[in-house]
């Protein structure tokens, strides 16, 4: 890739001088870098699954695990149940998801994968795998060890600055 098509597409990389001060902000390039994953993702799970963003999220969210009811789903994964809901029975009518009666609360109903579900599943794993392989192939072993650290203590500091936000709220 030459210099200048670099610098198009990944504007974070760019002399901090050249940049409006919001976009030369840490939280600003983690965004872009996040939002280009995600659309890349988003993509290729379109292309292998057929799935949308919010269906390849259900389906990874509910992975190989017990069934759970769409409100722990939704939940999980920060959404509105609504939304939720729509994308479930998308699935369900694709066969990629069962729903069952919890056998603890009769008022509750649980979703699982199909087997062609943990198929979608399987797919997106190793794709997510593929593009995680792609993406850290440049970084030495400390290079990553240190990355990932501190990607840890930024999560810990963001935690902590959303619960002083509520706090305030």
């Amino acid at each position: 890739m030459s210099q200048k098509s670099r610098k198009q597409t990944a504007p974070a990389a760019a002399n901090d001088a050249e940049l409006a001060p919001i976009t030369a902000m840490m939280s600003s390039r983690l965004m872009v870098l996040a939002n280009l994953l995600k659309r890349g993702a988003i993509l290729r799970y379109k292309r292998l699954a057929g799935l949308s963003s919010v269906e390849f999220g259900l389906v990874a969210s509910l992975g190989r695990r017990p069934p759970m009811s769409a409100v722990r789903l939704a939940e999980a994964m920060g959404m509105d149940k609504g939304q939720i809901s729509r994308a479930l029975a998308e699935l369900v009518s694709r066969k990629l998801v069962a729903r069952e009666v919890n056998p603890r609360d009769n008022r509750e109903t649980l979703v699982c994968l199909t087997k062609a579900g943990l198929a979608a599943h399987d797919t997106i794993v190793a794709g997510a795998q593929e593009r995680n392989r792609r993406l850290l192939e440049q970084l030495s072993k400390d290079e990553l060890r240190v990355l990932l650290d501190q990607i840890d203590r930024l999560t810990d500091t963001a935690v902590q600055m959303l619960a002083d936000e509520k706090h305030l709220n």
